[in-house]
Order: structure tokens, then C-alpha cells, then sequence
């Protein structure tokens, strides 16, 4: 090649020279005329490469089957490389125009040289982002933080790149330069602080598998609640579910608490887990006639017949004195009324049989008797789940005044005006 440009552009000066112009004259107009005619077959050289590269990509893009080329096209890879081969071309013609003008010849090459380091840095990004926009549609990477990692490499291949450009221009060794940079390593940390603990954090996230992509977190420290739909080297983006986009720095998931959901939406329910207040003053003990009435409720009648023989046989065995409700043992309504809660999760189907499942009694607070329901909803969809809740608190609120009980409520203050 170098015999061919050297035949190319050197072919003009000995014609100047024969037509009786002057070594001087001679020179410069021969290095103007050498310089259009490297614009032009650099241009010529772009369209030709591009249109081949362009046209070869295309053709077998479609005859693949793997859509990778297609992103490759998509993120222009071709384009930037078919930009490539004509600044080659400039780079090597260079040094034979400005032969004789040395001063030119170096500004030239190094403004050259520099700009071919950045376009392969801007091709190697287009591949890598080909790269991450193809692993993204694969089932087992969508939900990886592949943004993280190909800003990784890029930072990495940008600072070998940044250090081509310096020595290039100021004529420094590699060796050197990187000698250098090694001393200014405080001050690069510093810069590049929060890229360094970004880069620790993903790579943390990745192995322990804290996050991924398509998680429901919650982080009240920065006010998200919704689905992560991104995960790069220094954020985290959170799409809340009021559409509202909540940004976190990466370094944030592995130095503050977070709630990931991906568990529960993985498991085969969802937790109900909920109290009402049932007032304290309403709670008694259940007497024969109160029994019998509460025999008329099917989820309980024979629970209240078995338990009620039961208790007959262990008062009348210790001689108990039933004339006072106090004395021995008995139902109360709030007893029996846990059971009927019970027997009604039981039968709600909604509810998973095969989680856990209770009506329990809480510590009494001031407000009254914390009746909680534990249950997991087996439709884990939010508006579902909500609805069930929903409809199993709907029916004990409703169920209370059967067993003679009250929920707590505050007393209202209505204000008078005179």
C-alpha cells in the first residue's frame, strides 16, 4: 500500500516541474492538488465501504437466525466502521503528502491518530450495546444487570484509550504515562468515587442475587415502591406503581435495607396479615341459651355441640357449681367467634388451604382486643388480592354483632355552634 500511495501522490510535482513552474510553486500546488485527491478517494472510499458493509450486514442478517446482527444494524456498527476504513486511508497518506512539511505532518497524524482511537472506542461501545440489547431478550440474562457490566468494560477500555490519546499527542511513553496515572490514583478515586462503588455494588447485586430486573422493591428511605427497570453502574430505576420513576444509587442496595417482593410473587401465596378491634367490654361467657342460638350458625353448630359435651363432662366430673358462669369451663363469645373466623377461612376460595392459616388473639391494647386473620391470598395479583381482603374483612366486621360482640371505634367529638 505504502508504494501504491507514494505512486498516487507524488505522480504531480515532476509534471509541475516540466512545465517550468519553480521547486517552491511547484510544491505547494502539487500539495494542493494531493490533498484534494485524498478528500475525494476518502470519500470515495466511505460510500464504497459503507454501502458494502451496509448491504453485506443486511443480506445476512436475514439469513440468520440469530438476531444479533439485526442489533449490530440497529446501533449503526457498520455505519461508524465504514468511517474507519477512509481515516486508515487518510493516516497512511499523511506522512507522504506533508513529506516535506514536518511540523504539518505531526499535527496532522496526531489529530488523525486520535480520532481513529475515539471512533474504535465508539465502535466497540456499539457492539457491546449490540451485545447488551440481544442478552436482554434471552429469558435467562433479561433480568441481570448487563447495563453494569458493559459500563464496566467500557470505563475500562476508555481509560487505556484516553492514555493512547495522551501519548500520541504529547509523545509520552505508555509505560510512563500509566506510571503516572498510578501516582494520581487518589485523585481518580476520588473523581470516580461513586463508579467505583456503583461497580462494587453490581457486581455484589449480581452474586448474591439481591436484585433483578422486573423486581417489586420497596425503599423508603428513597420514596420507591414499584418494579426496577433498570439496573447501571451508578443508579438503579424504580417505576413506582403511580408511575412515578424513583432513582437509587446502586451503592444504596448493599449499604441500606431494602424489601424485595420477588419472593412472595415467586411463592404460592400472598400474606394477608390484618386485625380488627374488638372492644373489651363486650367479651362474656356463653350461657345454654346463647348456645342454642348460636347452634343456628352451620360453619360452627357441631364444633358448638362436640365442644359443649366436652365441657359438660369435665364440670359434672369435678362437681362445678354452674350457677355462677365463672366457675369451671366455658365458651365465650369471643372464643367462639375465632373459630367461626376460622372455619370461614377455611372454606373461602381464595384463600391457599396448603399456607399457613389462623385466627389469633393479640396483646390487649388500650383500644381494645387485636383479633389478627394469617392467611396468604393463592392470586397474588395486587388488585386480586386486595379484593379478597377485602371481602373476608368486609364479612367479619359484618359477623361481629352475631356473637354480641363490638368492634373499637373513637368515640366521635361533633362540635357545637353557638
Amino acid at each position: 500500500m505504502p508504494r501504491l500511495l507514494d505512486k498516487i501522490f507524488n505522480f504531480l510535482y515532476p509534471i509541475f516541474r516540466d512545465w517550468g513552474m519553480s521547486r517552491n510553486i511547484a510544491s505547494y500546488v502539487s500539495l494542493v492538488f494531493n490533498i484534494a485527491i485524498m478528500v475525494i478517494l476518502a470519500y470515495a472510499i466511505y460510500y464504497l465501504a459503507k454501502f458494502v458493509l451496509v448491504t453485506l450486514t443486511a443480506v445476512f442478517a436475514q439469513r440468520t437466525k440469530t438476531k444479533f446482527d439485526d442489533y449490530l444494524i440497529h446501533n449503526k456498527t457498520t455505519k461508524y466502521t465504514a468511517y474507519l476504513i477512509p481515516f486508515f486511508f487518510i493516516y497512511k497518506a499523511v506522512p507522504i503528502i506533508l513529506d516535506k512539511y514536518e511540523y504539518w505532518e505531526s499535527v496532522f497524524g496526531k489529530i488523525v491518530g486520535v480520532y481513529i482511537v475515539l471512533l474504535g472506542l465508539w465502535i466497540t461501545r456499539t457492539i457491546f450495546n449490540a451485545l447488551r440489547d440481544y442478552l436482554k431478550q434471552k429469558p435467562e440474562y433479561s433480568d441481570k444487570p448487563i447495563d453494569s457490566f458493559v459500563q464496566v468494560i467500557m470505563i475500562v477500555l476508555w481509560i487505556f484509550g484516553v492514555a493512547i490519546i495522551i501519548s500520541k499527542l504529547f509523545g509520552i511513553k505508555q509505560g510512563e504515562l500509566l506510571t503516572i496515572l498510578g501516582t494520581l490514583s487518589a485523585i481518580i478515586i476520588l473523581i470516580f468515587r461513586d463508579t467505583i462503588l456503583g461497580f462494587v455494588s453490581s457486581v455484589q447485586v449480581a452474586i448474591n442475587d439481591m436484585v433483578r430486573i422486573g423486581d417489586w422493591i420497596t425503599m423508603d428511605k428513597f420514596g420507591a415502591d414499584g418494579d426496577v427497570i433498570e439496573i447501571n453502574l451508578t443508579t438503579v430505576k424504580v417505576r413506582n406503581f403511580d408511575n412515578t420513576i424513583t432513582t437509587i444509587p446502586t451503592y444504596a442496595l448493599s449499604s441500606d435495607s431494602f424489601q424485595n417482593w420477588r419472593g412472595m410473587q415467586k411463592s404460592d401465596g400472598r400474606r394477608i396479615k390484618r386485625h380488627v378491634l374488638i372492644k373489651s367490654s363486650s367479651i362474656r361467657f356463653l350461657n345454654d341459651e346463647d348456645l342454642n342460638q348460636m347452634k343456628k350458625v352451620q360453619l360452627i353448630s357441631s364444633y358448638i355441640e362436640s365442644r359443649q359435651a366436652e365441657i359438660d363432662k369435665y364440670n359434672e366430673q369435678r362437681g362445678v357449681d354452674k350457677t355462677l358462669a365463672l366457675n369451671g369451663r366455658n365458651m365465650t363469645n369471643l372464643g367462639l367467634f375465632r373459630k367461626y373466623i376460622m372455619q370461614y377461612l377455611v372454606t373461602h376460595p381464595g384463600l391457599n388451604k396448603d399456607m399457613h392459616m389462623m385466627c389469633r388473639q393479640l396483646q390487649s391494647t388500650a383500644n381494645g382486643v387485636p383479633l389478627e386473620i394469617y392467611a396468604f391470598s393463592s392470586d397474588k395479583r395486587w388488585a386480586n388480592y386486595e379484593y379478597i381482603m377485602s371481602d373476608i374483612f368486609d364479612h367479619v366486621m359484618a359477623s361481629v354483632e352475631y356473637f354480641d360482640l363490638e368492634i373499637f371505634e373513637l368515640p366521635s367529638k361533633i362540635g357545637r355552634f353557638d
